[in-house]
């Protein structure tokens, strides 16, 4: 089969289109036909670092391999078809058009994968697009994992999120709106349409407006993108306000730790876990039309480095999406 091979860290140039081995499933295994999957940053981190903080940049590289990459074929969202179950798989069926993710074992930049049945797998309804499905459970998951966990985001209540026009700001700022918050966003001007028709009250041009001299203070302030500081925000805040941070530094968990003991104003922050439950929840939001994916741009399985080199820059809208054809 053909993959999207990481062997070495360094220019998106490393990554090569490669002919490996079909894998094969094993007992509790279904085998995955892949049509689509996408280039997060999590994995920009993964294959040099990206935006891994410079206090975690050392145990990363410890994590993932120091000298040279322990994983070679990156992508953690995908949508496909099943093509083969293993003898004791009893929840899927060949034939089944499923999405999800393999989460941290990562594979999907290829065109096929085996995961567990228990998985975090999901069945993709009939009119939902393979792209759609796959832009769904990372970002979808992390922005869930900060409104309705960590924030506990409610009715009356008013959100900021910083770097809303992102894949994870995308799905923050619908599911703020769908539990009834007060949405203001903060993107550039050439993504403020686009947030407010996601469900935003109000949008701010971080090139023009600095929030944080304004005299709005909010219940909880989100930053995606790790653009800003609690310190920073911390006027900005309510009262018994939430600071969420989706970036974490080895200074910003001290100040986590140090907010619960001290003060009304707290620092939240920390690693979502994707689920099947998550991914059914999400599925009943964008059948009701309560929420969308929003995709930026798609690229064949060949030009994998080039969606890596645009996520790279830091200003996409949404989610990158890679295409995986299949020559029968």
């Amino acid at each position: 089969m053909k993959a999207i091979v990481h062997t070495k860290y360094g220019s998106p140039d490393e990554l090569q289109l490669k002919e490996v081995k079909k894998p094969i499933p094993k007992d509790n295994e279904v085998l995955i036909r892949i049509y689509a999957t996408t280039v997060t940053t999590t994995d920009c981190n993964v294959r040099n670092f990206t935006f891994v903080p410079g206090s975690f940049r050392f145990p990363a590289r410890i994590h993932f391999g120091f000298r040279k990459p322990k994983i070679n074929i990156l992508g953690i969202d995908l949508a496909g078809e099943i093509e083969a179950v293993g003898k004791d798989v009893k929840l899927f069926k060949k034939g089944d058009r499923v999405f999800g993710s393999p989460g941290t074992n990562f594979g999907g930049h290829a065109e096929y994968i085996c995961i567990s049945e228990d998985g975090v797998l999901a069945i993709k309804p009939a009119n939902m697009t393979y792209e759609e499905a796959a832009a769904i459970p990372l970002a979808g998951n992390t922005a869930l994992f900060f409104i309705r966990d960590l924030g506990k985001v409610r009715a009356g209540q008013k959100i900021l999120i910083h770097g809303a026009s992102g894949a994870i700001g995308t799905y923050a700022v619908q599911l703020a709106r769908y539990y009834g918050a007060e949405v203001t966003g903060v993107c550039s001007a050439t993504n403020a349409e686009m947030v407010k028709s996601l469900g935003a009250d109000k949008v701010i041009d971080y090139t023009k407006e600095d929030f944080t001299k304004s005299d709005e203070t909010y219940d909880v302030i989100f930053d995606v993108v790790g653009k800003i500081t609690f310190s920073q925000c911390k006027s900005s805040l309510k009262q018994k306000g939430i600071y969420l941070e989706n970036m974490l530094g080895l200074q910003d968990i001290l100040k986590i730790i140090w907010t619960s003991i001290i003060g009304s104003k707290k620092i939240k922050g920390g690693v979502s876990t994707e689920s099947v439950e998550n991914l059914n929840f999400f599925l009943e939001l964008i059948e009701s039309g309560k929420l969308k994916p929003v995709i930026d741009r798609s690229y064949p399985l060949e030009q994998t480095a080039e969606a890596f080199k645009y996520v790279e820059k830091g200003h996409k809208k949404g989610t990158v999406v890679i295409t995986v054809g299949h020559n029968d």
